[in-house]
């Protein structure tokens, strides 16, 4: 509600005039003030007036990536900047397309053909995907956004960081841009290591040079660098020349808190990007904390069931167990998880993207599924948010994707790491060495891809039962309170960069 700005006074009457958000239709209402003044309030419809606001500030068009943990903070970021009086746009491929019935205040702009549309997305072809997006997908947006530019008044582009193509779009169409970037600082500081890694000659003739930890990156080895498992390396290193090189105009969004990262952000900005930097995170609160409209991004349907079970278990005594939208167990993992988990004796809420009866069908031992049954709870998907903000979640076992982590973080949750690929083993030693609110599996030696017998066992007890997970929890707590004071605090860092990212979009209105 807003208070006009005068009182008409006349014989112990006057005219008051409020605006009221979100009245359809204009209404008189009489009051009366201190027993003799009686106001005519006049509340105003202010749809029509909010819409105006909006088509003057103009349009921010989204550029997403079609993959679940680059699509989700993507889709945050635009209801943020939607509740500051923006109007979004999302452009979008048709391979993977967002649901637009579940964001009914945005338009979209599909832009390509859906040249992937029957392809399971996995670590091994993630790259490949994203290269083909990025050669074929520059003339179908630029004419999309032409179209759209007849009708609208667009006022910048923020484009993923993988679709890097539209950086040139942007130039080409004189559109002012902003690059969002959904991992964390580190990881691109790791990227520019990569890379550096690959111009020493003879670097890895050197002994034991992959437990060296990388010139200026605490406890960040070289083993730790990321792996996206593409058996094309030269492919693999054109794309993240691609991917550190681009400069949008505007500036760069990180989905990241200071507080995790800041002796980080200010090593960025000195040594390579020379443009603003604006660390709004954990992008999931933030749109909690500025936006009404609560939708989901998901691929997969939430199986909310979960919450039914947590809610007969104990304070902290369940662990969760998810590896994202992309990363899976094999049948040989799952039956070893599946035993270490009831060795365990303690509750778990298991999510497992394939039909979840594969369990009774791969695990042979009776004693096993009896405890499944007993103590487990199997969902294909499940509302994680919801999920780690329960009080029977004591613990978080993870792949370590940016957004679980910073998901886990935001609710005081320690986790165990079982990282796969990409900026998760960076993430996993950030949260193991650096921040300490995590515990690393231990890999067989002979197979990186098995656990070492009686880990399982071993970790949840550290993590859920030990002296050691105590203290863990203890530490996620102190760091749930920093992330939230970070979004929630007037002038505290990440409530603090929105304003600078708002007024640096505002300025362009001018």
């Amino acid at each position: 509600m807003a208070w006009g700005d005068k009182i008409k006074e006349g014989r112990g009457w006057g005219e008051l005039v409020l605006t009221f958000q979100g009245s359809r239709n204009e209404e008189l209402i009489r009051l009366e003030v201190l027993g003799c003044l009686k106001a005519t309030i006049i509340i105003m419809d202010m749809e029509k007036q909010r819409d105006g606001e909006r088509w003057r500030k103009g349009v921010v068009v989204l550029v997403a990536a079609p993959f679940q943990g680059h699509l989700t903070p993507m889709l945050e970021l635009g209801s943020i900047l939607h509740s500051r009086g923006f109007s979004i746009t999302v452009a979008h491929t048709l391979f993977n397309p967002p649901n637009p019935s579940n964001h009914p205040h945005f338009s979209f702009l599909p832009f390509s053909h859906p040249q992937h549309s029957n392809t399971p997305i996995s670590s091994h072809n993630l790259t490949t995907i994203t290269s083909t997006l990025n050669t074929n997908c520059a003339s179908p947006l630029k004419h999309s956004l032409l179209l759209h530019m007849n009708q609208h008044n667009v006022l910048c582009l923020i484009y993923d960081g993988l679709m890097h193509f539209a950086d040139s779009v942007a130039r080409q169409l004189n559109i002012p841009s902003l690059l969002l970037r959904t991992t964390s600082v580190t990881n691109l500081l790791a990227y520019h290591a990569l890379l550096h890694q690959q111009n020493l000659p003879n670097f890895k003739d050197r002994e034991g040079w992959r437990e060296m930890e990388v010139p200026n990156l605490e406890a960040v080895r070289f083993k730790d660098l990321p792996n996206f498992n593409c058996p094309d390396s030269e492919a693999l290193l054109k794309q993240l020349k691609k991917t550190v090189g681009v400069r949008p105009s505007l500036g760069v969004i990180f989905n990241t808190v200071e507080c995790l990262e800041a002796q980080y952000i200010n090593k960025l900005h000195q040594q390579y990007l020379k443009v603003p930097i604006f660390a709004i995170g954990p992008l999931h609160l933030m749109a909690r904390q500025h936006s009404s409209s609560s939708s989901s991004s998901s691929f997969l349907k939430e199986d909310y069931t979960c919450i039914d079970w947590l809610n007969k278990q104990s304070p902290r005594s369940v662990l969760y167990l998810s590896l994202g939208s992309i990363a899976s167990w094999d049948q040989k993992q799952l039956t070893q998880m599946a035993r270490g988990l009831v060795n365990c004796n303690q509750p778990f809420l298991w999510v497992v993207r394939a039909n979840h009866n594969i369990i009774v069908n791969v695990v042979g031992d009776e004693e096993v599924k009896k405890g499944i049954e007993e103590r487990g709870c199997v969902v294909r998907w499940a509302p994680q948010k919801e999920v780690l903000a329960h009080e029977a979640v004591g613990g978080f076992w993870s792949h370590c994707g940016w957004n679980s982590t910073l998901e886990s973080m935001s609710e005081g949750v320690p986790m165990i790491c079982q990282p796969y690929f990409g900026d998760q083993t960076i993430n996993s030693r950030l949260l193991t060495h650096v921040w300490k609110l995590g515990l690393q599996i231990q890999y067989n030696n002979n197979n990186n891809n098995a656990i070492e017998e009686g880990e399982i066992e071993k970790a949840v007890t550290r993590l859920l039962v030990d002296e050691e997970g105590k203290e863990m929890w203890k530490r996620a707590q102190e760091m749930k309170h920093h992330i939230r004071q970070a979004v929630t605090q007037p002038a505290a860092s990440s409530y603090n960069a929105l304003d600078s990212l708002v007024h640096h979009l505002l300025s362009l209105c001018l």
